[in-house]
């Protein structure tokens, strides 16, 4: 691969994984909107990293991103019976969508 005219221009995606930078997006909507501070993320962050070391978790972008995803979690304000709910909503809606098309719930 050619590097860019511009040293600003990344050579690759920064996130492997749209879902990735999917996460970091949304946990900084929330701050900006009020939802949870920069420090209650900061936090949670560090709690879900540090769960996934003391489960022997590899140190790797996966396990990352699945921390932030889980600190997510545990910081909205629903209970766990209906965030399992929504997220099975969620999985469903997104197996039946076709490839390249919204998901949305019903």
């Amino acid at each position: 691969m050619q590097p860019p005219d511009d040293p600003l221009t990344p050579v690759a995606p920064v996130f492997p994984e749209q879902w990735m930078a999917e996460t970091l997006a949304l946990a900084d909507a929330m701050i900006r909107a009020g939802h949870f501070t920069a420090p209650a993320w900061a936090q949670a962050l560090g709690a879900a990293l540090a769960a996934a070391e003391a489960a022997g978790e590899p140190d790797t972008e996966a396990t990352y991103y699945t921390a932030a995803l889980a600190a997510l979690e545990s910081l909205t304000p629903l209970p766990a019976p209906d965030l399992a709910t929504r997220k099975s909503a969620w999985e469903d809606a997104y197996r039946a969508t076709p490839h390249g098309q919204p998901v949305t719930l019903r």
